[in-house]
């Protein structure tokens, strides 16, 4: 495994990082929690020493809690994050800071994640939505600074809005965030525009999420995928979307001249190709999936001719939203 520094804060964090989404139990469904733990215990084996979960993930917090406790002394980086309190994704413009983040409402969930997981401290809290529209204004800053000095909280990032790369970069600038986390992979190319250059400029961390577009750059979505009921992917692959992706996905292979299993391992090495990026969560609930993304730190150069072939792929859109 290889690390890279997150930003400015002085933290080493692996290459490839663990995504806790997917262990939580309440929208990616079929996680059996045995198996989830022993995929965890494995990353960290495997050298993944950044975990990212949430206060809105299910069970996530409790189950990375255990596992980290389970792994005293071991150079472990945890990552939270505050729900909006007027529990609007992503946040809309318009939206007061004080109705999303007011300082109480941040103390409140993190005294909650910090009993949930039974840890002493988180080393980086982020906001779960944000607008720019908020820079300078409302208390959030102000209790951010508390809870460093309370030493509850070591840095501060932001999740930034599901394809809003853009809307974040005013805080960046601003000099008042450690790290941002943001969707960028193959087909949502638009952080290399901006945002990530803005990041490499000010020394603020990059987290990718969503690093093979929650599935669609497995190499596995047919028209014919079914999910559990239950599953969310259901609304994000709805409607005519599952044969768009593999159409996509066919067109991918074509060019690169590599088969559908070799996606993956592409698109991962894709993102990491940006040296402004700090580390990638790619969701892993099964010892399977860890070990063969853990792979993908290896040193080992996205090759030229795969730089230019995917970065034709681009394929800007939002399948959060409704079919």
């Amino acid at each position: 495994m290889r690390y890279r520094q997150l930003g400015r804060t002085g933290l080493s964090v692996s290459e490839i990082g663990y995504g806790a989404w997917g262990i939580g139990g309440s929208m990616w469904i079929g996680a059996e929690e045995d198996e989830s733990v022993r995929a965890l215990h494995r990353a960290i084996e495997l050298g993944v020493n950044f975990i990212d979960t949430a206060r809105g993930y299910g069970e996530s917090e409790r189950i990375v809690g255990r596992v980290v406790r389970e792994h005293a002394g071991a150079d472990l980086v945890v990552a939270t994050k505050v729900p909006p309190k007027n529990l609007k994704w992503p946040a809309p413009d318009g939206v007061d800071p004080l109705d999303a983040f007011p300082g109480s409402h941040i103390r409140a969930s993190l005294e909650t994640s910090l009993r949930a997981s039974g840890l002493e401290a988180f080393d980086v809290l982020q906001f779960h939505v944000w607008s720019d529209e908020w820079v300078g204004r409302g208390d959030w800053l102000e209790t951010i600074a508390a809870l460093k000095a309370e030493g509850k909280i070591r840095h501060f990032g932001i999740s930034i809005n599901d394809h809003q790369p853009n809307n974040g970069i005013q805080l960046v600038q601003s000099g008042q965030v450690d790290s941002v986390q943001v969707i960028y992979n193959v087909f949502h190319q638009e952080p290399a525009d901006r945002l990530l250059p803005a990041c490499a400029e000010h020394g603020v961390g990059v987290i990718v999420r969503v690093p093979l577009d929650e599935g669609g750059l497995t190499g596995r979505i047919t028209a014919d995928t079914d999910f559990p009921d239950g599953d969310f992917r259901n609304r994000y692959f709805g409607g005519n979307r599952k044969a768009e992706v593999a159409q996509h996905i066919e067109a991918l292979t074509t060019d690169l001249g590599i088969t559908p299993n070799e996606v993956p391992a592409a698109a991962l090495r894709y993102v990491l190709d940006d040296p402004a990026v700090s580390t990638v969560i790619a969701g892993m609930r099964s010892t399977t999936n860890v070990e063969r993304n853990a792979a993908i730190s290896d040193g080992t150069p996205l090759p030229d001719e795969w730089r230019a072939g995917l970065a034709k792929h681009r394929w800007e859109r939002n399948f959060y939203q409704p079919a």
